[in-house]
């Protein structure tokens, strides 16, 4: 089952159930990957819809910041509710090892030698990590990778 199919079998589910915070979050995401699949003039295959995930909980985790900030426990306790719902979808986060592995590996695959060639590896590791590892994480493990390469050299 595709993720589209899932998130429409959750919303379907919620609403059965009366579940208006799960039912308002699934909704929140599929008008998201609605938007994304009418932008790209395409239905979204699941690591393109795990972009669309990833982005929305990057979106709820700034409100939520937001709404600490401004003393609103009644809209920190949706977003938090709604940061659950959509993480249900998300893949199991990669552990700093899998990731450093994981960049040797593109260091290794790309022939990278350089912080020069940090497009390169980035380009090679972003579809295996989306969803996963938070981009700015692997770019730094990647810099860092690299400038010991080039020092070591």
């Amino acid at each position: 089952m595709s993720l589209r199919d899932r998130l429409d079998e959750e919303l379907k589910a919620a609403m059965r159930s009366n579940d208006a915070v799960r039912r308002d979050a699934l909704r929140m995401v599929l008008a998201a990957v609605q938007r994304a699949e009418k932008e790209g003039k395409h239905r979204l295959a699941d690591d393109e819809m795990l972009g669309v995930l990833t982005r929305e909980l990057k979106i709820r985790h700034e409100s939520l910041e937001t709404f600490q900030a401004g003393g609103r426990p009644d809209l920190v306790a949706n977003e938090e509710a709604a940061i659950a719902v959509v993480s249900e979808f998300m893949p199991a986060p990669l552990s700093e090892a899998e990731l450093r592995a994981l960049v040797d590996q593109a260091i290794a695959e790309t022939g990278a030698a350089s912080p020069r060639d940090m497009g390169k590896v980035m380009g090679w590791l972003s579809p295996k990590t989306r969803g996963r590892a938070d981009g700015k994480v692997v770019s730094g493990l990647v810099t860092q990778a690299l400038a010991a390469r080039a020092g070591g050299l």
